[in-house]
């Protein structure tokens, strides 16, 4: 209980709240200061960049009906930004900040109620959510919520995107977490009996790589006009939304057009040192051995 006697779920949910508020009134801030600047803008997907590209960027905080949870919508752009836009859009990925740590919270705290957040918030702005009618749009997806704004955090000579498509994530796991993970599935089932015969014929202690490949994404490539305070000149970064650069005259920097779809194969060249063995250990976990 609250001190004033509530469940902790209505401090949480009222907080919650608070902030989503805040978050859609300062993105709307964000989008009317550079409206008024007058400042060049580039898309990858649309021809025209005004106002409302912008504002169903930063506020495409929707699942479509059939998405995958785990995946985002991306809005690859360029936005030259002035003194006063950067400063609005830092004041955003704050309070972003601030709503992931609230929902990590909530998960932890009230997790039955997440499902109560996607369908409530939205009705908040009925200015979001009435033009979505109809549409299949009537959940937040939480990640798409609080994913930040890329920045550049010095001015930019020239920006260099591609595709980067090549991208995984691995997670290590003992011999037993495995086991557990096969049991899970379906023990009787014969492809997972085959899988945990296979388990058992390695040492207990050896260490397994459980591969994730990542969907594609656009990574840009920031070269900056004077070294950092570091003596770094150039930076590499994914963006998912429209990269802010400081800009004092207006104007974007330098930047090439990828192609408009990701290679079909990959293109980086594989490791020499790459560690993990070329077929799959188990199958239905996507484990692989070390080499």
């Amino acid at each position: 209980m609250t001190p004033d006697g509530q469940p902790p779920e209505y401090r949480l949910l009222a907080e919650l709240e608070a902030v989503f508020d805040r978050l859609v009134e300062q993105t709307d801030e964000l989008v009317a200061a550079w409206k008024a600047s007058g400042t060049s803008a580039w898309s990858f997907e649309h021809e025209t960049t005004d106002a409302a590209w912008l504002r169903h960027c930063l506020l495409d905080v929707w699942y479509q009906d059939g998405q995958d949870g785990r995946a985002t919508r991306s809005h690859v752009g360029l936005v030259a930004a002035d003194e006063k836009m950067m400063e609005a859009a830092h004041r955003v990925n704050a309070t972003k900040q601030a709503f992931a740590s609230l929902i990590a919270e909530i998960r932890t705290e009230v997790p039955l109620l997440i499902p109560e957040i996607k369908a409530v918030l939205p009705f908040r702005h009925p200015a979001l959510h009435d033009h979505l009618q109809g549409t299949g749009l009537a959940r937040l997806h939480l990640k798409q919520c609080w994913r930040a704004i890329p920045l550049a955090e010095a001015p930019v000579a020239r920006v260099r995107l591609a595709w980067y498509s090549s991208g995984r994530s691995i997670k290590r796991l003992t011999v037993r977490e495995a086991e557990q993970k096969l049991l899970a599935l379906d023990s009787e089932a014969p492809h997972i009996r085959i899988q945990l015969r296979r388990l058992a014929g390695i040492p207990d202690g050896e260490p397994l790589a459980q591969v994730q490949t990542q969907a594609p994404l656009m990574r840009a490539n920031l070269f900056y006009r004077e070294p950092l305070e570091d003596g770094r000149s150039r930076r590499a970064m994914n963006i998912a939304l429209p990269l802010f650069v400081p800009s004092t005259d207006g104007r974007l920097p330098d930047h090439n057009e990828p192609a408009p779809t990701p290679p079909a194969k990959r293109t980086r060249a594989r490791r020499s040192d790459e560690r993990l063995e070329d077929s799959v250990f188990l199958p239905s976990l996507r484990v692989y051995r070390y080499r």
